[in-house]
């Protein structure tokens, strides 16, 4: 009487991983590195525009933002990636990212390709809802791995034609979770030149974008607009969760061809929960600054350096470009983040929990990921246990 679709989906990382420590004491003082929850103080003038505004609450909020919302994205896409986009035909706001990542399957992915199943391609590891959209429209998920070969990007350009004919969707992340890899400007351009020869459409997952080194990472936007890429090729999505420390706003937003928005808005308009008002002006706002990015960037550039002095001598170390994890090689990283709990208290996730068995082979199964999410003196304690434990000092 169920459907068999997801009848042989692994349980979800965070349960999984509560099977596999919980049943176990910490040893010693807990500190969680597990989830990508931003810690960090979000602007204090946040809860003073949801108080000024909480009639809202009475209201149906429009589906696809307030004309305020969707302009003040426009002039932060104008801003950061000198790109101008049309508010009224191609952006459309969501709740919380993963909708539209989740969704962009179900509008944009046709039943048939070149005469098969179409094909959705995603990195591997990667973030869940890439799968499940693939599986919800019967659409047959590739995963390519993406390891310290490729540059912890995946090699789309290296699969066969074959399989590139069939291809509708293709999910790419930059800045890359869980490895912070950044794609530049020249993988960017391949995979457009990829999708325009093949017929395939480019999600862009970019909810990392803003937490970086020193250099701002290109955006698909302004390399497809750069190359005379087709206007529906590619679709961005963007968040406040990481860039503004607000995961729990749930305020993103979807970017792309005008014709590709439709469809969107179309299935959101029967299936879509929209963002509060309240909090669609809060995220009017948010947008508009700058300034607490800087901060909060300078916070996790810290972060970075303290990673780098803890771990700079562990062979196969990868400093992180930018996002917020370190994504840490180990022998076993379900025995590694079990030994970490029993021995310290430290939580971290397995590798392997954010990736799929491919002819036997798990390109996470070397590595657990490692939020630096918490603050600097949370963090380093975090990380020098980690170092301490696996690493021998």
């Amino acid at each position: 009487m169920f459907p068999e679709r997801f009848s042989n989906l692994p349980a979800y990382a965070f349960p999984r991983l509560r099977a596999l420590l919980d049943v176990h004491e910490p040893g010693g003082p807990v500190v969680h590195m597990t989830i990508g929850e931003p810690k960090h103080a979000f602007p204090e003038w946040i809860t003073r525009i949801i108080a000024d505004t909480a009639e809202g609450f009475g209201k149906y909020p429009p589906n696809e933002g307030t004309p305020e919302l969707r302009q003040a994205i426009c002039d932060w896409l104008s801003r950061r990636y000198g790109v101008t986009q049309d508010p009224e035909t191609q952006v459309m706001v969501l709740n919380g990212t993963r909708e539209g990542l989740y969704n962009a399957g179900m509008a944009l992915c046709p039943e048939r390709k070149v005469g098969a199943r179409p094909v959705i391609l995603t990195p591997n590891p990667f973030y869940q809802v890439y799968m499940i959209s693939a599986i919800s429209v019967d659409a047959e998920p590739v995963f390519v791995p993406a390891t310290a070969e490729t540059g912890h990007l995946p090699d789309y350009e290296g699969l066969p034609a074959s399989v590139l004919d069939r291809t509708a969707l293709c999910y790419i992340c930059s800045p890359a979770n869980p490895q912070g890899a950044i794609a530049d400007e020249a993988y960017w351009e391949t995979l457009i030149s990829l999708g325009e020869r093949h017929g395939f459409q480019i999600l862009a997952d970019e909810c990392y974008s803003e937490i970086y080194r020193d250099t701002p990472p290109p955006g698909v936007l302004q390399v497809a607009r750069a190359t005379g890429a087709h206007p529906e090729r590619v679709l961005a999505f963007h968040s406040l969760s990481k860039r503004s420390n607000l995961p729990g706003l749930r305020s993103g937003f979807v970017t792309g061809g005008p014709d590709s928005i439709a469809r969107m808005k179309q299935l959101r308009a029967y299936a879509g929960a929209p963002l509060p008002l309240p909090l669609q002006h809060v995220a009017e706002k948010v947008w508009a600054d700058e300034e607490h990015v800087v901060q909060n960037r300078a916070l996790y550039r810290a972060k970075y350096d303290l990673a780098d002095r803890i771990f700079g001598n562990v062979p196969g170390y990868m400093s992180p470009q930018a996002g917020f994890f370190l994504w840490l090689p180990v022998e076993d990283g379900e025995a590694a983040a079990l030994r970490l709990w029993q021995e310290t208290g430290v939580r971290v996730l397995p590798g392997a929990y954010l990736s799929r068995d491919i002819d036997g082979e798990n390109p996470g199964k070397q590595f657990i990921r490692v939020a630096m999410v918490a603050p600097q003196d949370e963090t380093e304690a975090g990380l020098t246990r980690i170092r301490d434990c696996l690493f021998g000092g």
